[in-house]
């Protein structure tokens, strides 16, 4: 084992979050933060490859070296590989650019101490520069690390005009910005997006990398953390392998923002989650937290198939509006997916329509104790017929459309046997490390993002959200790690 070493603060995991909160804790220079990324990490922002900027591509294929995969079951019999970011800027990095905030009732569900909707608020500003002219700058940054902007009507996809135009003959409201809170009643409007001039902009782009020349900032990546370190209840630092050497990291600080998935994995490994589950693994009980990997939420999607009569060579991004209509929401995807991922085979065309208000819950547990070793990630998607009617319904809204006049000179729509066979994931797992009251003896953080049980722990990812937001959590997990890097309030060592 190589010297050990020592931060202030160390954050686990370079995803978006993760970026965000090493950015800001090391605006102060007295104190020293170390992030550590399992996936590779850049020193540049000119070392960043085209891979990972082309907007109009999705870098998630077979043999990609910036994802890592799980397997997942979707529902009973239902399987799934599962792609997520594995690289500086996390699935941020990797994913179409979606960045619409969550609706101010998304955060009745929060703690209303610090986290209410008009709380979060400056901290949504506060991260963006909204590009676009004509928006109420009242609901929008404009110094922010992440550029947002929208596909402008001239330059849509035929197939994003043609969907938009449908839903308001439809009767559906039209909104110039999804971001502003008085689209949460829903309608359709075109997608704010972190692209600027075709390039995606992920938290590592926008946050981290410009400012690597910080003498107290040190990122290393391909530090895969195998598990926490405690004295008693206090975390002393972490355990990491780099390049097959196993090496130490002290600190009384620990930042966990590994995912969804693999923030709740660590915190098992180290002890941390329902007891029966850890001991009958052989690991020791640190801390009795029985949410911990337990009661995750997210989006199911079912793909609607369409035929496109004319391929239109475009470099557009993957998705540039959508339709809020009660649960779902309905994305018209640009191209086909082997056309987005280099790799697939070739597939339909489709329409996804998520269920943004789904009751399914889901569990994450360990395999093993052996850190690369992905763990069982069930979804329990559609189980409940609450959720299988609304998915009904919302998939008849989309073929509606698909169908109609407007739409008929861009696609055609097969017959389908079972509107809910191609179910997929929106890949917006959130929740399986959720804060909440200390009544809740399911919640495992405070309001202020501490491991409840350990001094000096900290969860800043979407594990940490009480339930997936109704929209994509892309943007409010930006914001979310603004607002956690201002209450988290760590002191330098003296």
């Amino acid at each position: 084992m190589n010297r050990i070493e020592y931060a202030d603060v160390v954050v686990v995991g370079g995803g978006s979050c993760g970026c965000v909160v090493a950015s800001r804790l090391s605006e102060n220079p007295d104190r020293s933060v170390l992030l550590l990324e399992a996936g590779p990490a850049f020193s540049a922002v000119a070392e960043v490859p085209a891979d990972l900027t082309d907007s109009s591509m999705l870098p998630i294929g077979p043999g990609s070296e910036w994802v890592g995969t799980y397997s997942a079951e979707l529902t009973s019999g239902v399987g799934r590989t599962i792609a997520r970011g594995r690289v500086l800027g996390g699935s941020g990095a990797v994913n179409g650019g979606y960045f619409v905030r969550a609706t101010p009732t998304d955060f009745d569900a929060w703690p209303q101490s610090l986290w209410s909707y008009e709380q979060v608020l400056p901290f949504y500003l506060r991260s963006e520069t909204d590009l676009d002219a004509g928006i109420q700058r009242q609901w929008h940054g404009s110094r922010g690390p992440m550029p947002v902007a929208r596909t402008p009507v001239h330059a849509r996809h035929p197939i994003t005009t043609a969907f938009v135009d449908s839903a308001v003959n439809a009767g559906f409201s039209m909104h110039q910005d999804l971001n502003a809170p008085g689209a949460s009643a829903g309608g359709v409007g075109a997608v704010p997006l972190n692209i600027r001039n075709g390039t995606r902009v992920s938290a590592a782009l926008a946050y981290l990398l410009p400012i690597l020349d910080r003498q107290n900032l040190r990122v290393r990546g391909n530090a895969t953390v195998t598990s926490l370190m405690f004295d008693g209840s206090k975390v002393v630092g972490v355990d990491i392998v780099v390049d097959g050497v196993r090496r130490i990291v002290r600190s009384d600080n620990v930042i966990v923002s590994a995912g969804a998935v693999h923030t709740p994995a660590l915190l098992l490994r180290s002890g941390i989650g329902p007891a029966d589950d850890l001991v009958a693994l052989g690991i020791s009980v640190e801390v009795d937290s029985p949410g911990v990997g337990r009661g995750f939420s997210d989006h199911p999607e079912v793909a609607v198939s369409v035929v496109a009569k004319n391929e239109v060579p475009t470099k557009s991004p993957a998705l540039e509006a959508v339709l809020h209509a009660g649960a779902v929401e309905i994305r018209p995807y640009t191209r086909r997916f082997d056309r987005l991922i280099s790799g697939l085979e070739p597939g339909p065309h489709v329409v996804g329509v998520g269920l943004m208000r789904s009751t399914s819950r889901g569990s994450i547990a360990l395999r093993s104790t052996d850190p690369f070793e992905a763990p069982d990630v069930r979804y329990h998607y559609l189980e409940s017929e609450v959720d299988r009617r609304a998915m009904h319904e919302g998939v008849e809204i989309a073929r509606d459309l698909l169908a109609s006049p407007i739409m008929g000179a861009t696609v055609t729509v097969p017959t389908i046997e079972n509107p809910l066979a191609a179910l997929g994931t929106s890949l917006h797992l959130s929740g399986s490390a959720r804060m909440g009251p200390e009544s809740d003896s399911s919640s495992v953080l405070d309001d202020h993002c501490r491991v409840r049980g350990v001094d000096g722990l900290f969860v800043v990812d979407t594990s940490a959200f009480p339930v997936v937001p109704s929209r994509g959590p892309h943007a409010t997990a930006i914001m979310f790690a603004e607002r956690a890097a201002a209450v988290i309030g760590v002191e330098p060592a003296e």
